[in-house]
């Protein structure tokens, strides 16, 4: 029997907002006991003391590059990023080449990321054919193959009535809308319209092209009844109209990505291309209204946008060079640092961000550490300090501006089924 104990631990309910202490038997990829007294006949045994068990992470933004871009990222090597990094699910945008806008597509996701043996792929398709804006993509069919939501990222659907359109269908296949919102019109370039980018010699992308594509949208799903996520929320004006639109009762949720709450433009000094991410890094006034919106839950949850690029296309001048950084390995420990070790939320509000509250936006059963279901839970270890190395990332690419930097807690093991991942210095082997 393929079977693990894992002792001494103290399990995460962030549906509950608890933290209690208790042992974990899992046997055949399901969780067949949670208590004090669990039996360990014949089972690995993990040492879990001083760390914490949770449910396994859900990214609602990332980016694989599988099919056509394969030396950026393929789905097994992001799965595998994913995975040992926490994120047991994960939804991949569809801005491939060819764009993941038919049945066929979606079960090749599928199929490569069960192949993968690690994180499990919930799918995105695109909301036009080939993600042009110009023709609503089959809805239906990708719904059948296992969609969950639809998304043109990387574009904005300005035609206000295929948009329209597009949240009708959507709501007719209970697919979640998600939305890249960014007025083309009003971005000139790659840094936030403002006095650091006029110092800087930069064009600018003022955060209004943000907020006003946002606020056209949930217009839209107030009238179509959709339900509408805004992805990667980086300005303080999205954050005003987010507050509108919940309070007035529409299906609107949102997230934003960890280097929105973590670094500003004022770091764009260096022309550093891997701070080149889209839309932009914004001011310390924006990041600090990111943080509140993720304490107040106007922005639901936090994913990583996850974007891998080759060293070609990011060793260039900063406004030739590729837009997005990798995100997986350091969601987790940018998270907790600057928002559990601030007292901005605390770790099972942090870990709700990550697990319940995308599970809920997906419409899917929330992941949760309990007898009977499959084994979807991860191993922290808050107190551990490590630094981001290119021995450290699963990833195909490496661009981050995090490479080099000491960071505090990590995921040290990922469990999925029967699908597993040990940190080789968690378990000494």
């Amino acid at each position: 029997m393929n079977s693990m104990v894992f002792v001494g631990g103290s399990i995460i309910d962030p549906e509950a907002g608890k933290i209690r202490r208790a042992d974990v038997l899992v046997e055949n990829g399901v969780i067949r006991e949670v208590g004090t007294r669990v039996r360990r006949d014949g089972a690995q045994v993990i040492d879990c003391r001083n760390r914490y068990l949770a449910p396994g992470f859900i990214d609602l933004h990332c980016h694989l590059r599988e099919p056509g871009e394969e030396i950026k990222e393929t789905i097994a090597s992001g799965c595998w990023s994913a995975f040992a990094s926490g994120f047991t699910q994960i939804c991949p945008m569809p801005n491939t080449t060819p764009a993941i806008d038919s049945e066929a597509l979606i079960r090749f996701e599928q199929e490569a990321a069960a192949a993968a043996r690690a994180a499990r792929i919930v799918p995105v398709g695109t909301m036009t054919k080939s993600r042009q804006g110009r023709e609503l993509a089959e809805l239906g069919s990708m719904a059948q193959a296992g969609a969950r939501a639809v998304s043109d990222d990387g574009s904005w659907v300005s035609d206000a009535g295929l948009m329209r359109r597009i949240m009708e269908y959507a709501t007719t296949f209970n697919l979640l809308v998600m939305s890249h919102c960014e007025v083309p019109e009003l971005v000139a370039g790659p840094a936030d319209e403002g006095e650091v980018a006029t110092r800087l010699g930069l064009r600018g992308a003022p955060g209004q092209a943000e907020a006003i594509a946002a606020m056209r949208d949930i217009m839209l799903a107030e009238l179509t009844n959709a339900r509408l996520h805004i992805c990667h929320v980086s300005s303080r004006l999205t954050v005003e109209v987010l507050r509108w639109g919940k309070a007035r009762g529409i299906a609107v949720t949102a997230e934003t990505c960890p280097h929105y709450f973590t670094l500003t433009s004022e770091l764009l000094a260096d022309y550093d291309p891997d701070l080149r991410v889209n839309p932009p890094l914004r001011s310390e006034s924006d990041r600090k209204a990111i943080v509140k919106a993720l304490k107040d839950g106007t922005i639901d949850c936090i994913a990583t946008d996850h974007a891998p690029h080759s060293a070609e296309e990011k060793e260039r001048e900063f406004e030739a060079a590729a837009p997005g950084i990798i995100g997986f390995e350091t969601a987790f420990s940018l998270a907790y640092e600057q928002l559990v070790l601030k007292r901005v939320l605390t770790l099972p509000e942090l870990i709700a961000r990550l697990t319940v509250v995308p599970a809920t936006i997906l419409g899917i059963e929330p992941p949760a550490i309990k007898p009977g279901v499959e084994a979807n839970l991860v191993v922290i270890d808050t107190e551990l300090k490590w630094e981001l190395t290119r021995a450290r990332i699963y990833s195909r690419s490496y661009n981050t501006p995090f490479l080099g930097r000491m960071l505090r807690g990590r995921v040290v093991a990922s469990v999925l089924g029967n699908n597993r991942h040990f940190d080789p210095e968690f378990l000494k082997i």
